[in-house]
């Protein structure tokens, strides 16, 4: 049985991490020059690694450019990045351990996080020591979470435009089912976004199966659903797309496909067919789309870093490959403006405006659902598959669909159990 890109990539990690933690410094260091440590505490390993080590790779890639560059000036100096990484491979206890090893013993001044428990085990401590840390995950956000933040991803906010452009585009598809994990991190969050965007766009959700992780058989799940005749079948932010797929292809569904994440489409289609897959809506671009070149996008030269990225780690590819480099870079536009890389000082620059959104047009959102605008809130691409290419067919505001209705979505996060203010 040949490996798949996961299981490649679990075997990558294995031999990229030493005792749990693994240093990248940049490989031109100049004499004399400072070097300013950037942690990541995240899975390297495991189920979760696919969320996690192409991060690592990606932010490897930005700190080489940089450092290649000369560094970077920060306050009249000269900094070079050093990356260094921690592997939790997604346990409570070990995110604890990397985060205080990366804190006390690497002296790193901000620690990057994939969310979800990971991120809750950590926040005490996190806040005693006013830490600087990041997170996919905005409902890791509390009302106490001063230090933690989201720069990047607004996971699951924008799925938002990806329903509202479906309607837009196929206003004959009236009818959808949901299918996803029933864990409250991430399936349920994103459920209740696509009922809440569903609902304004005036869709009728006919079904929700929400599953747990003990699942080895979709046929039945996806036949009873599609018994129900849904004009559109939504994965959520299923950890399952592709074994859901490839029963959508096998039980012959015809209508529209909407999820979160597609990663590793390609091996989708080849399970499948690429007339199958094209068309499924989802919210991660490829980095060679020309889209990304538009005016207003604030990630230098996306096309060269998907180049080197696909070169050194042709199997790796995954949505956090540049949302993590993209958290790094954010960072740096707040230390080069706070003119230190102190984390306070950096969170407080980065919070004295509004923040330098990887896709423009971002705002400080968050208080109205987790109780602080910590989360990094602007448009978000809507990407289709088109003859078996990832393409972004248009940016949609995500701050504009909240500002309208956000009443609508807390009324179905309250419905799945789910924390707000």
């Amino acid at each position: 049985m040949g490996m798949t890109r996961r299981d490649l990539l679990r075997a990558t990690a294995a031999g990229a991490v030493v005792a749990g933690t693994a240093s990248f410094p940049g490989r031109l260091f100049a004499a004399k020059q400072k070097t300013v440590k950037i942690g990541m505490n995240i899975p390297m390993t495991g189920d979760y690694a696919p969320w996690g080590l192409p991060g690592l790779y990606g932010c490897q890639i930005i700190a080489d450019d940089l450092n290649a560059a000369g560094g970077v000036e920060i306050g009249g100096e000269n900094y070079m990045i050093e990356m260094v990484a921690f592997d939790h491979a997604y346990d409570t206890e070990k995110a604890v351990q990397g985060y205080k090893k990366l804190v006390l013993q690497d002296d790193v001044k901000m620690v990057m996080m994939l969310g979800g428990s990971t991120v809750a085990s950590v926040l005490p401590w996190a806040q005693r020591k006013k830490m600087l840390t990041t997170t996919l995950l905005p409902s890791d956000i509390t009302p106490d979470s001063e230090y933690l933040i989201a720069t990047c991803e607004s996971h699951p906010l924008y799925n938002v435009t990806g329903v509202e452009w479906l309607a837009e585009n196929y206003p004959e598809a009236k009818t959808a089912a949901i299918v996803t994990n029933n864990d409250a991190e991430y399936g349920l969050q994103s459920a209740a976004t696509y009922k809440a965007a569903f609902e304004v766009a005036g869709i009728d959700v006919i079904d929700v199966n929400l599953h747990g992780f003990d699942i080895t058989d979709f046929a039945p799940i996806v036949s009873s659903v599609l018994a129900k005749n849904p004009d559109i079948f939504c994965m959520a932010t299923s950890f399952y797309v592709t074994p859901l797929m490839e029963q959508l292809y096998h039980q012959g569904f015809k209508g529209k496909i909407i999820s979160c994440t597609l990663d590793y489409y390609d091996e989708i289609i080849a399970k499948t067919s690429k007339e199958f897959v094209n068309g499924t809506i989802f919210q991660f671009p490829d980095f060679d789309d020309p889209a990304l070149n538009q005016e207003g996008i604030n990630f230098p030269n996306p096309g060269d870093f998907d180049a080197k990225f696909r070169k050194d780690h042709p199997n790796d590819w995954s949505a956090v490959a540049w949302e993590y480099p993209a958290i790094l870079l954010n960072w740096l536009e707040g230390a080069k403006a706070a003119g230190t890389v102190e984390p306070t000082e950096v969170l407080k620059s980065l919070k004295s405006s509004d923040p330098v959104f990887i896709f423009g047009e971002g705002q400080w959102w968050g208080s109205q659902l987790w109780g602080l605008d910590n989360a990094a809130v602007g448009r978000w691409p809507v990407v289709v598959v088109e003859d078996g290419k990832a393409r972004i067919r248009e940016y949609r505001s995500v701050s504009g669909w909240l500002d309208k209705n956000k009443d609508v979505l807390i009324k179905h996060m309250k419905e799945l159990g789910l924390r707000t203010v």
